[in-house]
């Protein structure tokens, strides 16, 4: 019994590291512009980028997703509840591409006014990752 006691223990504790994985693999999907690689800082400078939409408002990803990204943030027009962001948390968080795609293209549009570039949609994520 207290051999399954330490493999579940082990398995929990993986899991962060499980989830890293997945986010580095949905990265690997996107391709840098001009050599640049991806960038934490600039992913949070668009994540914290004020955008004026077209009613006049002010927006950013934390008008949604909120400040900290390990809690559930909350769609500003339909109140759903937005899963935790941040991969250590949300475990199943990046890890379907088809799915990170589709809420890219929401949400940049939304936000930015535009379909984000590979390049910004690997800075984000990057900068997701820390979290």
């Amino acid at each position: 019994m207290n051999k399954y006691l330490r493999m579940i223990g082990a398995l929990f504790l993986m899991l962060p590291v499980l989830s890293l994985a997945g986010i580095d693999q949905t990265i690997a999907h996107y391709t840098p512009q001009n050599g640049l690689g991806f960038s934490a800082q600039r992913g949070d400078t668009l994540w914290h980028r004020k955008n004026t939409a077209k009613d006049g408002k002010e927006r950013d990803c934390t008008v949604c997703h909120g400040d900290d990204l390990k809690k559930p943030g909350k769609h500003i027009k339909t109140g759903k509840v937005i899963d935790p962001m941040a991969p250590s948390v949300n475990h199943k968080r990046f890890t379907d591409i088809d799915k990170v795609e589709k809420w890219f293209l929401r949400n940049c549009k939304w936000t930015f006014g535009r379909e984000c570039t590979d390049q910004e949609k690997g800075d984000i994520l990057k900068y997701l990752s820390q979290f």
